[in-house]
């Protein structure tokens, strides 16, 4: 049902800011700069603090060691049940709930766990609607932040509207509580499960891992339920998931998912498919299956630098990266770039196939910046010399992820011939 073979490739065809002080405050204390910059309100606001930042800092190394540090968070932020909204640029509004534990330390960071829910055909949410069926009780964890999102007939998971709306919503939290941003999970169930699989096919780089309940992938392809995208399995391989279907499912039963995990199987990718027998469409299972899940969650923490990545990008104006690799350009608008690459110290082995530009974002951890960096595509040499630390670079990877384990102190384009 869903295997096909293209180029060799398996495919399936009221926001919460803390108040933000003025970045041209005059600060000699690093943290409350870069709590500044944390927490800024707009853009504009954010290179403000920037600015300050550079100025403030002796070397490009101390602002990373700052950077790496993080903010300062707010020790009375509150906790519970934190219904909010959110206004995307074109006016878009998004409600959210934050289930912030009632014992929240702003000193220990928290693993986040998102719950997308089912039925995305109803109408826009109003107003001090619950998102989730049954209550959040059953949500809230003292050892956890929940995100609960909401998406309706207009605003399908897998759309791009939600695929910015997710990461926005996650960097809310990060500026006002304590994230542990190697821990963030994306859960949901019915068409939150297929939305789970979306960001797991095209937008990886924020989670750890994806939980899939009674969900179909297969919805994706479809044109006519929001989506007809075309879904490489190469995506798939730097995060694990957790598959769960009902027997008898009414929707879609395990027998109709098993084509998609055969092809999991057969690419190598991590993951769990779990089948509930005699199970319809519902999580009558869960309370049972809890324990199996969170167990998973805690042995698949997010590398935020992976030493090897696969990557098949057929638009650069989004879902073109994963982690630390960036395609910028194709070399042809109907043919995907096909990206291969794997880090060895401060040498890069990139097989290619499609691209015209891609860049490495490189991390001091993983990368010697007093010697030279090699990049060899397709056998060849493409570059070899030093890398110069830019703190620009820095702060402007750092304002769009809002991630202390996911700093960059260069941003390496490489551009190849055309093909």
């Amino acid at each position: 049902m869903f295997k096909k073979i293209f180029n060799g490739l398996l495919l399936i065809t009221f926001s919460i800011t803390g108040a933000t002080p003025s970045a041209s405050e005059d600060s000699s204390d690093p943290q409350q700069l870069v709590t500044q910059f944390w927490q800024a309100a707009s853009q504009a606001d954010r290179e403000l603090s920037a600015e300050a930042l550079i100025e403030a800092s002796p070397d490009v190394q101390t602002l990373y060691r700052w950077m790496r540090d993080g903010p300062s968070f707010d020790k009375s932020a509150p906790v519970g049940e934190l219904a909010r909204e959110r206004f995307s640029e074109d006016g878009t509004r998004f409600p959210y709930v934050f289930l912030i534990p009632q014992s929240y330390d702003a000193n220990q960071s928290y693993p986040v766990e998102f719950m997308l829910h089912g039925g995305v055909g109803r109408s826009e949410w109003e107003a001090g609607e619950t998102l989730w069926r049954r209550g959040y009780d059953s949500l809230k964890k003292e050892d956890r932040i929940t995100v609960v999102p909401a998406a309706w007939k207009d605003a399908y998971w897998w759309q791009s509207m939600q695929a910015d709306n997710l990461p926005a919503l996650l960097n809310l939290l990060k500026q006002d509580y304590n994230v542990d941003e190697n821990r963030v999970s994306l859960t949901g169930v019915s068409d939150g499960g297929t939305g789970a699989y979306f960001f797991a096919f095209k937008q990886p780089t924020q989670w750890a891992s994806f939980l899939p309940y009674i969900g179909h992938p297969g919805v994706l392809r479809n044109a006519n339920s929001g989506g007809g995208y075309r879904l490489y399995f190469e995506n798939l391989l730097n995060k694990p998931l957790y598959i769960v279907n009902g027997e008898v499912d009414r929707l879609y039963p395990a027998e109709s998912v098993q084509p998609f995990i055969a092809l999991l199987a057969e690419t190598g990718i991590n993951h769990t498919f779990k089948v509930i027998e005699d199970g319809g469409h519902n999580t009558n299972w869960l309370p049972e299956e809890t324990p199996l899940i969170e167990a998973f969650k805690a042995k698949n923490p997010r590398d935020p630098f992976p030493d090897h990545l696969e990557w098949v990008a057929d638009r650069t104006d989004r879902y073109n990266r994963n982690h630390w690799l960036v395609v910028n350009k194709r070399t042809k608008q109907r043919s995907p770039a096909i990206m291969s690459v794997t880090r060895t110290n401060n040498s890069f082995a990139v097989n290619a196939d499609g691209a015209e530009e891609f860049s490495l974002l490189l991390n001091p951890e993983e990368v010697n910046f007093n010697e030279n960096v090699t990049v060899t595509v397709n056998g060849d040499v493409v570059f070899n010399d030093r890398v110069s630390l830019d703190a620009k670079t820095l702060l402007a990877w750092a304002g769009k992820d809002l991630d202390r384990s996911l700093l960059v102190l260069a941003e390496l384009k490489i551009s190849l011939p055309a093909e």
